[in-house]
């Protein structure tokens, strides 16, 4: 006999889950502007040609919260990341604003069309900083697809196996584990690290591992 907590952590640990409605994070707001995908063609190789952005779900072991990431495309680098219990638009513009501050600006920048990302508050960050705003269409479910691995990673390595009771435990727990992640040898990445490859195509930056 076992209890529901260890039948929850065994389905966690190999992939099992209930099929129930989830929260939908990318519901546009009527009224906010929706601007046009940018990234059809183009072949991003070199750092800060393209940054990403994604918010997901996550659980706790009483309630849950949301996550937020900005990624350079090209390397799969986590620039900054922050953690919320409401959706408000403020967490993911701290998330924006700490990237470019700690590294500079992208080209383009490409989100969903969720209410945070086209809300005014958040695209007039990118207005500030000249960046291109690009927005996944209906159906373009595999632009972002680096961000969806990036959360599965995150869920399954980390979050589904400590279930964390409070959001500084939460936060505490998230940086090492990014730091990890940045520092860990990815094979898509042809077994190089997403520091090596952002700073390795980055022109005059050092090369890191």
């Amino acid at each position: 006999m076992i209890g529901r907590s260890h039948v929850r952590t065994l389905m966690r640990r190999m992939g099992i889950e209930a099929l129930y409605r989830k929260p939908r994070l990318s519901k546009p707001q009527q009224g906010h502007t929706i601007y046009p995908y940018l990234l059809k063609g183009v072949t991003i190789t070199q750092a800060n040609t393209a940054w990403a952005t994604d918010i997901t779900y996550i659980p706790m072991a009483k309630g849950f919260c949301y996550l937020v990431a900005v990624m350079d495309l090209a390397s799969r680098k986590v620039l900054s990341w922050r953690v919320s219990n409401t959706l408000d638009t403020s967490f993911c513009i701290e998330a924006l604003e700490e990237a470019i501050q700690t590294y500079g600006t992208p080209e383009i920048f490409n989100t969903d069309q969720g209410s945070q990302f086209t809300s005014d508050d958040f695209t007039q960050v990118f207005k500030d900083n000249h960046i291109k705003i690009s927005m996944d269409g209906k159906g373009r479910w595999i632009d972002n697809v680096f961000m969806e691995r990036l959360w599965r990673s995150v869920k399954y390595q980390d979050i589904y196996l400590k279930e964390y009771t409070s959001i500084g435990e939460l936060r505490h727990g998230l940086r090492q584990w990014f730091d990890g992640y940045d520092r860990r040898r990815h094979q898509g990445l042809d077994k190089r690290t997403p520091n090596e490859v952002y700073w390795s195509t980055l022109p005059g930056a050092r090369d890191v591992g």
